[in-house]
């Protein structure tokens, strides 16, 4: 499908604080890539771009654990800049020695011109809104280092499934197995690659859409307008997903851990 991208900004913009709050699934996901940037990457790093750093769950973690000197934040809005207030001021981490120069880039990841010669390429939860991700993945891989590492998770075909099932709604996803050959034919070698699906429950069908809404994934809904007709509809067919922990909604993380091929 076709991806509005000014609409996802504003979407995601919108969403600003309530992600913070409701995004409790993709606060996993960082937490859990980031374990495995830990196990593959050094720990010390010279500049480092983050595509997509959102409300900044791996961004956080990554300055607080990594020696990073220069590294480039991404992302489609300005306002996003509000969740790195504390990055002015100096944690008390006896193990970090300075804090690192930081860079915006605000915008479209696959309009904006990459920064060069990069230690690490980082993303989490954002390439699955990518147009053309062979053309970025060829990108990310001149702008790294020889034998630089690009570390990130985006979504497989089961993300949100439920949700495409009743309404037809939702981003073409890539399959691991394809992800994993197209990496490899733009040159990276893969140390790592898991996927994984976790389910959320909620109490009513009405909740798992306010929860899509709170995390700005409804910008794929552009041409899908609820009546009261379709909303009870939605509320019926729903009771097909749910058990006894309550109406299920599926994510569908896929990590990957890569090395640019020097």
């Amino acid at each position: 499908m076709s991806i509005n991208k000014a609409l996802v900004a504003r979407r995601f913009a919108k969403a600003g604080q309530s992600y913070v709050e409701h995004a409790v699934v993709q606060k996993q996901i960082s937490a859990q890539l980031f374990k495995y940037l830990q196990t593959y990457c050094p720990q010390s790093l010279g500049s480092v771009l983050e595509i997509g750093c959102g409300s900044g769950n791996l961004t956080h973690l990554l300055q607080s654990h990594f020696q990073v000197e220069q590294l480039f934040l991404n992302d489609l809005y300005d306002d996003v800049e509000q969740h790195f207030s504390n990055f002015k001021s100096p944690l008390n981490l006896p193990f970090i020695k300075g804090r690192p120069k930081v860079d915006w880039l605000i915008g479209d990841i696959e309009q904006l011109v990459l920064p060069q010669c990069l230690d690490a390429v980082i993303s989490s939860s954002a390439l699955q809104w990518m147009m053309d991700l062979p053309a970025l993945l060829q990108r990310i891989q001149v702008a790294l280092n020889p034998h630089g590492y690009f570390g990130f998770s985006t979504f497989g075909p089961d993300n949100l499934t439920e949700i495409k099932q009743l309404t037809g709604q939702g981003l073409n996803y890539i399959g691991l197995e394809s992800l994993k050959r197209q990496l490899e034919q733009q040159g990276f070698e893969i140390l790592l690659i898991q996927q994984d699906h976790k389910q959320i429950y909620f109490d009513h069908p009405k909740l798992v859409l306010q929860h899509l809404k709170a995390t700005g994934v409804t910008a794929t809904a552009k041409s899908h307008r609820w009546t009261k007709q379709s909303l009870q509809q939605f509320y019926s067919d729903y009771q097909q997903f749910y058990d006894e922990q309550g109406f299920s909604l599926t994510y569908h993380p896929i990590y990957v851990i890569a090395r640019r091929i020097a």
